[in-house]
């Protein structure tokens, strides 16, 4: 353990919160900005392509709805570029190009520099060339966008891994369950921000005040994370004395160790449960990626909301999301906790939750036509559902292996993200005119895609401990109760970033 400096003990005092829990919110605030830089340009977009006009559809009814009467009756304004649904596809989903890329390397090198610098460099180049979209479209059009959009994603896909190893260093077991949750929960929120203050900003300021604002705020991020958060407690200059002895007690130091047998890939590539568990991520992020890219142009080019409008109502359904992802967390502790169920046909039901009644509301509302209120509830019932999946098959790596949570993590999550690239793309190719019709045919393959993987991970999954998950454990003779009081370094680093 280093010594730490005088001046760091003196500072310390004036500190009320304690470090673990400033990162926790630096965390929070890392990932809020994360998404709002993401899901930004889903918002200008509608802003910056020319506008189609209303069509009439071949039963007669309106393929387009009429514009609402909001904003003096401007409906989503209509921009000067005349990029194709398809084009406009591959712009959105080029950011994922960059995420993929950048998601295991992201963690290696989180646990070999730590993950300080892992995470905030990762979100000022994002910031930084959030605050260049505006130059690249201006100068080179759809495809310096599109060269700009891979790079934020490369800077971005660091984000969560490198945050798990933060996370792993700083957080005992006991307070896992509100950190992480305070951390994660800066997905849903960023997605709330970045829809509702992108539609304020646009219907008020020309369109490159988003990418200023918001590429600004991750600037400022960066300082302040810089000066207050460090990569583990042992190398944090003013963090307490005695809340850097309660951290090196409850964790220990964590570090690699270089004796530990590689991890099992064959195993866990082979294992059923594991196939199960990859199945339901694509499932998640199908649906997903194609809310969060999407919406705002089905909302935009179908619905004819106007900016502020738009959105709004963007935003709603992450609210929802938030609120259930959190309380179907409690909800599924305290089934386990009181018998109702085990934790196999918990992560099954809120699994299932999660998939089949988004599907259907999603479908739902492609069916309730122009009436716009109607379809904002649905697609906020459906979005709301979703969040169930966060007490579902999130938790699957978890419980099929401590040791090698981690791992587990960034197979599923690799393999999910494809989706963002293959989705926006797909939306676009198959919705060339932007008409009601076209958007039913979007809303039923996700139907389908959420079913199907949902049956796999329902007949299949498991929240059980699976074999591979001990060859990582050498036996040996240990007091359980002290072990599950001081738990294992490795362990709970690898717990952490599932």
């Amino acid at each position: 353990m280093t010594q730490q400096p005088q001046w760091g003990i003196s500072l310390s005092k004036y500190f009320v919160l304690p470090q673990r829990v400033i990162l926790a919110i630096m965390g929070f605030l890392a990932i809020l900005n994360a998404y709002t830089m993401r899901v930004c340009l889903s918002q200008a977009i509608t802003v910056l392509v020319i506008k189609k006009n209303s069509t009439e559809s071949e039963d007669g009814g309106h393929a387009i709805c009429e514009a609402d009467d909001l904003d003096n009756g401007a409906a989503s304004g209509s921009g000067i570029y005349d990029w194709s649904e398809e084009l406009q596809g591959l712009i959105l989903s080029s950011f994922y190009i960059g995420y993929i890329v950048t998601h295991v390397p992201g963690g290696l090198l989180a646990e070999k520099f730590g993950g300080k610098w892992t995470l905030g460099l990762g979100i000022l180049s994002t910031a930084v060339f959030t605050m260049l979209t505006p130059l690249a479209i201006q100068q080179g059009g759809s495809d310096w966008l599109i060269v700009t959009r891979v790079l934020m994603g490369l800077g971005e896909g660091t984000t969560f891994p490198a945050l798990s190893v933060l996370l792993a260093a700083w957080v005992p077991a006991n307070e896992r369950g509100k950190l992480g949750a305070l951390v994660l929960g800066g997905g849903q929120v960023g997605t709330i921000m970045g829809n509702l203050l992108s539609g304020v900003f646009l219907d008020m300021y020309e369109w490159p005040f988003v990418f200023y604002f918001f590429g600004g705020l991750g600037v400022i991020w960066f300082v302040i994370f810089v000066f207050l958060c460090f990569s583990d407690p042992n190398s944090h200059p003013f963090i307490k004395p005695s809340e850097r002895e309660y951290l090196s007690r409850e964790i220990g130091t964590i570090g690699r160790n270089d004796n530990l047998p590689p991890t099992p890939w064959k195993a866990i590539l082979t294992n059923l449960p594991m196939f199960a568990l990859v199945c339901a991520q694509i499932g998640h992020d199908w649906g997903f990626y194609i809310m969060v890219t999407d919406l705002p142009k089905y909302m935009a080019d179908v619905l004819q909301f106007s900016i502020k409008a738009n959105g709004l109502y963007s935003s709603l359904p992450y609210v929802m999301m938030w609120i259930v992802s959190v309380g179907s967390g409690f909800v599924a502790d305290w089934m386990i906790r009181r018998g109702i169920m085990n934790t196999t046909n918990t992560r099954k039901v809120m699994t299932g939750l999660a998939a089949f009644g988004p599907a259907i509301f999603m479908v739902g509302a492609s069916y309730a036509g122009c009436d716009r209120v109607l379809v904002v509830v649905l697609f906020t019932i459906c979005m709301g559902l979703m969040g169930a999946y966060y007490a579902g098959m999130k938790l699957s790596p978890l419980d099929m292996s401590p040791n090698y949570a981690g791992t587990l993590m960034a197979i599923t999550n690799g393999i999910g993200a494809i989706t963002g690239v293959v989705t926006p793309y797909l939306v676009g190719v198959m919705t060339p005119n932007a008409t009601l019709l076209e958007w039913r045919t979007v809303f039923w393959v996700a139907f389908g895609v959420l079913f199907i993987t949902a049956v796999i991970y329902c007949i299949w999954a498991s929240g059980e401990v699976q074999p591979f998950n001990g060859a990582m454990i050498e036996p040996r003779s240990v007091d359980f109760e002290a072990e599950e009081r001081k738990p294992q370094p490795k362990l709970k680093a690898l717990e952490q970033s599932s």
